[in-house]
């Protein structure tokens, strides 16, 4: 028995190994893609948390204390500027100003009476005078009746939307007590928080008209359909967070924008003959960005790389490699450190373009 199987033993020793001599052969065999980094211009897009606000947001108040006698509106309505919006009470303001017009004739009468026993020497020009006196503080005073009369009807200072309504018909007011808030819409604002660095980098790009035209990822991550352009930047950097902000105004002709949504804010800044790469030429260890640079003697090392920005699928470097380096494009995971490899080397800017970030 021992004899049979000795030289199937051998046997299959000798087709093992030559088995593993093969897959040897055709692992050193193995061909991997190497490329370089590549100088070049491109964009670099950056997202902001943005806080939306109305051109114009203002609260509606009463002017007078009395009952809430009507309301003209309803909540969520498009409103024209000197529309009334509300009236307060004006029965008691409108006897209140009928009082004051007959004490400025009752002043006329006595004035115009003062003044012919004026002209005739029979009362002193003083007397006329103190008449004259009394038509004015009338006057003034229906003015001011007029005045508290037309108090009485809240009118919409612009053309706007009503907002929520929170006193009902017949509730008992004070003066100053709110009654609405009004939001022109038209167009918005949209602030948003930049840091220092990044302030200092937009300002570095000069007067860009692109730099100037953002746009705007709303809620449910659809961009609005209109761009929008940053009109002007705060005077000081908050201490505590190292922000300074920006404003951005947005046409929002379809109303879909309102005060108080969120969103964020999109700047593409232009960055100038950087270095990039592939972001898949690329490995991460313990927090460390790494590739594997090829020598001249063909053997892989891994250099540690610094980045400068993250772009979707490319990387801008800061320092680590140069464009003269060659790195490994693929099969990252399959060599090891020091190996000395075959490759086929791709052209960068065969390998880029392809990730439609270069402009």
């Amino acid at each position: 028995m021992n004899r049979i199987l000795l030289p199937v033993i051998l046997c299959s020793l000798v087709i093992g190994g030559s088995c593993t001599n093969k897959k040897n052969e055709s692992e050193e065999r193995v061909k991997y893609s190497v490329t370089s980094p590549l100088k070049a211009d491109t964009v670099f897009a950056k997202e902001y948390v943005a806080q939306i606000q109305s051109v114009r947001n203002v609260e509606i108040r009463a002017f007078e204390k009395g009952y809430l006698q009507r309301i003209n509106v309803d909540e969520g309505r498009y409103v024209k500027a000197g529309q009334v919006l509300f009236n307060i009470m004006p029965a008691m303001y409108e006897t209140e100003y009928l009082k004051a017009q007959a004490a400025v004739k009752e002043a006329e009468l006595e004035m115009l009476n003062a003044k012919t026993l004026a002209d005739s020497n029979i009362v002193s020009k003083s007397e006329s005078a103190i008449a004259q006196a009394k038509l004015d503080e009338a006057k003034a005073d229906m003015a001011l009746a007029k005045l508290h009369l037309s108090l009485t009807e809240i009118k919409a200072p612009f053309d706007g939307v009503i907002d929520r309504i929170p006193l009902k018909l017949g509730s008992m007011i004070d003066e100053g007590a709110l009654l609405t808030t009004l939001s022109d819409n038209k167009s918005v604002f949209v602030y948003y928080n930049v840091p220092e660095k990044e302030y200092l980098d937009y300002k570095a790009q000069g007067d860009t008209t692109s730099l100037h035209h953002v746009e705007l990822l709303l809620a449910n991550n659809q961009m609005h359909k209109y761009k929008g352009i940053v009109e002007t930047i705060e005077g000081q950097f908050d201490n505590e967070t190292g922000n300074i902000a920006f404003r951005a105004k947005f046409p929002n002709p379809d109303m879909l924008l309102k005060h108080g949504e969120t969103g964020k804010v999109q700047m593409t800044i232009p960055l100038k003959n950087v270095l990039i790469i592939p972001q898949k030429a690329t490995y991460e260890m313990q927090d460390k960005i790494y590739v594997y640079v090829v020598d001249k003697n063909n053997v892989v090392r891994s250099r540690n790389i610094t980045i400068k920005n993250r772009l979707p699928e490319i990387y801008v470097i800061d320092s680590g490699i140069g464009e003269e380096d060659r790195i490994l494009l693929e099969g990252l995971q399959s060599v090891k450190e020091d190996q000395k490899i075959e490759y086929d080397y791709h052209d960068p800017r065969d390998v880029l373009p392809n990730l439609q970030l270069l402009r």
